[in-house]
């Protein structure tokens, strides 16, 4: 790479595809959360669903990692915000959405969500999870703070 002063330098990323984040809110004001044994982290991560892009449209990923992760099928997914949750290591981003319109579907997980748990919060105490670091995935974090009421 060369820096902006002009002088070639090193610069050490990693390359992952795009992600998404989906909030998926019921008609009673609860959201869905997945929670997962994470290896890099050595516990258990209680976040929201998503994943990798795979190559698809945000928007169809988002819809595709729901159901997948969830069994839950989304009518409608509108895009919350674009987040670069780590801007220094890559330039990968991630998609926020809230599902919503959800009817029952099937999860189909990979083998890295063996051990995956579903849970539905309401939504205010997921986003007071948050703010006593429960959950700490930044994808999920920001998702809910966007989401969530305001204090």
């Amino acid at each position: 790479m060369i820096r902006p002063d002009g002088v070639a330098g090193k610069y050490e990323h990693v390359v992952v595809e795009d992600g998404v984040r989906v909030i998926a809110l019921d008609d009673d004001g609860h959201v869905v959360l997945v929670e997962e044994d994470f290896y890099l982290q050595e516990r258990r991560i209680l976040h929201l669903p998503g994943g990798s892009i795979g190559g698809q449209e945000p928007q169809a990923a988002a819809v595709r990692e729901l159901e997948e992760e969830t069994g839950l099928v989304a009518d409608e997914a509108r895009l919350l915000g674009v987040i670069d949750p780590l801007p220094a290591t890559t330039g990968a981003r991630t998609h926020l959405f809230l599902a919503t319109g959800l009817r029952p579907g099937r999860t189909h997980r990979d083998e890295t969500e063996i051990g995956m748990t579903v849970q539905r919060w309401k939504l205010g105490d997921a986003v007071e999870a948050v703010r006593a670091g429960r959950i700490t995935e930044a994808g999920s974090v920001v998702a809910l703070l966007l989401a969530g009421p305001s204090r």
